[in-house]
């Protein structure tokens, strides 16, 4: 039975594109899609990090640090 949070889709995909991605991935056709799609989500949750760079001003005492982790061993 088919997960509800599934889609079936019908897609005209380069077929060269599609056995190079497998002979990547080493995966059927269903598994290569999902794997490209996280790729893309992340690569534009990175792209947005990036962004940010120099943007978000954060306080770190690397020393309060090490110490709090030494004190939990």
């Amino acid at each position: 039975m088919l997960n509800p949070q599934t889609q079936k889709i019908t897609a005209y995909i380069p077929i060269d594109l599609l056995h190079e991605a497998q002979a990547i991935t080493g995966k059927g056709i269903t598994e290569t899609l999902k794997i490209a799609l996280a790729g893309l989500a992340r690569a534009k949750a990175y792209d947005d990090l990036r962004s940010m760079r120099g943007k978000v001003n954060i306080s770190i005492n690397l020393n309060e640090l090490r110490r709090d982790e030494n004190d939990s061993r």
